[in-house]
């Protein structure tokens, strides 16, 4: 398997590559993950079972749409592929410090800011609205991405309906998710985001800071969305510094309302959660579809 990675990382780059030393790291919760390297360089790849390369062909398309906004770093994507029973994705090796300073936190605040700033006119050329050329995942689930003109269509129907009806199959019990589905248009009246190139799945364990003091995230679930379901979620498993907020309402303040959003856009992760590792999301997410209707 090793040789036919290497061999991969080989003809895609045109520079020899042969594997001196590996070492098993973090590669999320789904994958495994490899820091591989000779004297020369180093390569970080994760793997998974065979079935599951379009979920990496997908990861590698959003970093590479992310890698050319040209503002916040990302590790850049090398090659993907299958050998034996694996998938694999080889991406560029970032060294990750602490979890740095103030200046750090803030400067990616204001990088991530000019990349949903950035990314409606000068990089979408394909579809139109919201959504995204393929279907992804969130975590190890499908994230459907079918482009839509009407963010209130696109966020009930792929993402809250969509999660819902997943966790019905699953034998969850949400008695008042058609309500809130019917609510979504109240919820978020008034409000028009444009379509942004989002990371879709930013919370604290997909972000950090290089070891030079560079922001960086990674693990996307990227699609064009309302730019604010990226803050909302790094609010959600544990807060970003404060600083980060600062730097992002410098370049881009956020617009009123966010905090009913926020809640309304969180929870399409905790349905999530719900459907990926059962427990207590269930009465979490129905605790926030409560106090969500509430506010209709």
């Amino acid at each position: 398997m090793w040789t036919a990675i290497s061999e991969h990382i080989s003809e895609v780059t045109g520079e020899k590559f042969v594997i001196e030393n590996r070492r098993s790291v973090g590669g999320g919760c789904i994958n495994q993950g490899y820091a591989i390297g000779n004297s020369d360089r180093t390569y970080f790849v994760k793997l998974n079972q065979a079935d599951q390369v379009d979920m990496f062909a997908a990861e590698a398309l959003g970093l590479k749409e992310m890698w050319s906004t040209k503002t916040i770093r990302v590790p850049q994507p090398i090659c993907y592929g299958t050998t034996n029973n694996s998938a694999y994705i080889v991406q560029e090796y970032l060294e990750l410090g602490r979890s740095g300073g103030n200046n750090a936190w803030q400067e990616m605040g204001r990088k991530l800011a000019a990349m949903h700033l950035r990314s409606p006119t000068s990089l979408r050329s394909r579809g139109s609205g919201f959504g995204w050329e393929r279907n992804n995942t969130i975590g190890s689930t499908p994230q459907i991405n079918t482009w839509t003109s009407d963010w209130v269509e696109f966020f009930a129907q792929h993402r809250i309906g969509y999660q819902l009806k997943l966790a019905k199959r699953r034998g969850g019990q949400f008695s008042q998710g058609e309500s809130l589905i019917k609510a979504i248009p109240k919820l978020l009246a008034n409000h028009h985001p444009q379509p942004s190139l989002v990371h879709g799945d930013l919370w604290s364990g997909n972000a950090s800071v290089t070891a030079a003091g560079e922001p960086v995230i990674f693990d996307p679930a990227t699609y064009y969305g309302d730019r604010e379901v990226d803050i909302a979620m790094t609010e959600l498993f544990g807060r970003f510094p404060a600083s980060f907020y600062h730097g992002y309402n410098e370049v881009w303040p956020l617009d009123s309302g966010y905090e009913l959003r926020q809640t309304l856009y969180n929870l399409y992760h905790i349905i999530n959660h719900f459907n990926l590792f059962g427990g207590s999301y269930e009465s979490q997410a129905n605790r926030m579809i409560s106090q969500l209707l509430s506010k209709v």
